[in-house]
């Protein structure tokens, strides 16, 4: 067992099932890429402390799609603690969603090429997990 907090944990669960519009397309695309090319994105997954949207642990990358609320200091420091993980994040707004899905997908592929592959086993360790 991981030593996400069960509140955490339950909120996750609770975000899954209040999934955005915009996080709804998104995660249709990833799904469709986890059965094609072989990925294993997760939606609302507890990371530490935090939920990210999207996550693929075993290439250490998160993807989050923020409305208006989001984007100040509680994202920058979030996005330091994430990288200090080993993380790649990127961020799309949901206008970005709404009017170029397709655009937003391309990032997604070319960061995925950028990524090392995941090891073998799968997941990397990450602090607080």
């Amino acid at each position: 067992m991981t030593d996400i907090a069960p509140d955490t944990r339950a909120k996750a669960r609770r975000l899954r099932s209040e999934m955005t519009p915009q996080e709804r397309r998104v995660w249709a695309q990833l799904r469709d890429f986890n059965h094609r090319l072989g990925l294993n994105f997760r939606r609302q997954a507890p990371v530490g402390r935090f939920i990210a949207d999207f996550a693929d642990f075993g290439r250490q990358l998160v993807i989050e799609v923020d409305g208006g609320q989001h984007g100040g200091a509680d994202d920058a420091a979030r996005d330091a603690w994430f990288q200090t993980q080993g993380f790649t994040i990127l961020r799309f707004w949901n206008a970005d969603v709404d009017g170029n899905l397709d655009g937003v997908m391309q990032v997604v592929l070319d960061a995925l090429e950028a990524c090392p592959p995941p090891p073998q086993g799968g997941r990397r360790d990450v602090e607080g997990m």
